[in-house]
């Protein structure tokens, strides 16, 4: 691709008119010469092309100018179906040639200019990059606002103009630091840009249907995940938990527990574990895993390389079917629960009476617990003694896999003082 360049006081940009218009949305194209602010915040709803346009944007600084730019998220292993595979269709749909690194997770241009993808928690590796001109933050309401103050402090280039950080996320809680920080006051150096999937003119005539179905059948979801806007704190189910790093050997000793809910096409499939501890009566939830469109032997090979396939699980009873042929392909140990009268919120006022602890590197379901609320009367505008139907798959999961503990009986060896005898 043939581009026109300019200069900007010894900085190259990049000529509008040179660019193909057919590669980007038209939002894309008004930032992509706006380098002055040191903060650049992409948000909106699904499909909307906020990280596809954020990284058409570095790429193309970092083609004309050379910079070293750290893409970041929560967690490493999540990075090489996400955002690198992104870094590599648009620098080959825009003609350019880079050399890989498949075991580092690097991509290097003609020019030297760098990307190296990592997760934050791996914090050493990260503290030991020097000289980072720009950081690109994926799914950045993951992250705490320590990881976020931690990445700013990392930004300091001896002598390359401009650099910026690129955050992308999805609004969902106004629990989440990401709307504190830069929603609540006013940011100096910062450029927020806002987008939905009305503004991707990218996506298919089926795709931008089944959002606008979701009007009808789920307003509110559809004002968060489709428009993009954030979710109103209304009163949660669950308004106190803790969020924090969970080492193993705090809870090595603590029995273990596991529970699946079944998602296809709208809902994902969600898989929760973690540990108990009766004497102090906490819940410590340390794995997920959530993924749309998994056929069962899919899950059963899921279920195998997380390591969890000698493990009881305890799956939604509704599925019955899956279960079997989970089990079938070697998954001996999965189970369904039980389902009654209430169980829903019989579950749930168990749950509250304990202490919740969630690793925080379990983004899916913090964001769960974050956005679970209770359900409000039209009429009388009080709330109900019933959850609203969203925001619940890793929730339900954790209430299946904690299931036979809820249920659990003490059971007493009986003497012969029991009956009488001495």
């Amino acid at each position: 691709m043939k581009i026109g360049l300019m200069q900007m006081s010894d900085f190259k940009i990049i000529r509008k008119d040179k660019l193909n218009k057919k590669y980007f949305n038209d939002w894309v194209l008004d930032d992509i010469n706006d380098y002055k602010c040191r903060y650049n915040v992409y948000y909106g709803g699904g499909g909307s092309g906020k990280s596809y346009g954020a990284v058409q944007k570095i790429i193309i600084k970092a083609l004309f100018n050379k910079r070293k730019v750290l893409v970041i998220r929560k967690v490493g292993n999540t990075l090489r179906h996400s955002i690198y595979a992104v870094f590599k269709s648009i620098l080959g749909k825009l003609g350019h040639a880079f050399a890989e690194n498949k075991t580092e997770m690097t991509l290097t241009l003609f020019n030297d200019s760098v990307f190296l993808f990592k997760g934050i928690d791996d914090p050493e590796k990260i503290k030991s990059i020097a000289d980072i001109t720009d950081i690109v933050i994926e799914e950045a309401s993951e992250l705490t606002e320590d990881d976020f103050t931690q990445l700013d402090i990392r930004l300091r280039p001896r002598e390359e103009k401009y650099p910026q950080i690129f955050l992308m996320f999805n609004p969902v809680s106004k629990a989440n630091w990401v709307y504190e920080h830069w929603f609540l006051q006013a940011r100096e150096n910062t450029k927020i840009i806002h987008s939905s999937y009305l503004d991707n003119k990218f996506l298919t005539d089926d795709y931008k249907q089944m959002l606008e179905d979701l009007k009808n059948t789920n307003p509110s979801y559809y004002r968060i995940y489709c428009l993009g806007e954030f979710a109103t704190l209304d009163k949660l189910v669950f308004p106190i938990i803790e969020k924090r790093l969970v080492p193993y050997d705090e809870v090595k000793n603590m029995k273990f527990f596991c529970g699946m809910d079944f998602g296809f096409t709208n809902d994902p499939t969600a898989i929760i574990w973690g540990r108990y501890d009766k004497t102090n009566k906490a819940i410590y939830i340390i794995g997920e895993y959530f993924k749309r469109g998994m056929m069962n032997n899919e899950i059963a090979e899921k279920i195998k390389s997380l390591g969890l396939s000698k493990e009881v699980i305890i799956a939604d009873c509704a599925e019955q079917k899956s279960i079997n042929e989970i089990q079938r392909d070697g998954i001996t140990r999965l189970k369904a629960c039980t389902k009654g009268k209430d169980s829903v919120i019989h579950s749930l006022q168990w749950l509250q009476q304990h202490k919740i602890i969630i690793d925080e590197r379990c983004s899916g379901l913090i964001e769960e617990f974050e956005n679970y609320t209770w359900k409000k009367d039209k009429k009388t505008g009080e709330y109900i003694n019933e959850p609203v139907d969203n925001f619940n798959h890793g929730i339900d999961a954790l209430r299946y896999g904690l299931e036979d503990i809820r249920n659990a009986r003490v059971v007493r060896i009986l003497n012969k003082s029991d009956y009488g005898f001495y």
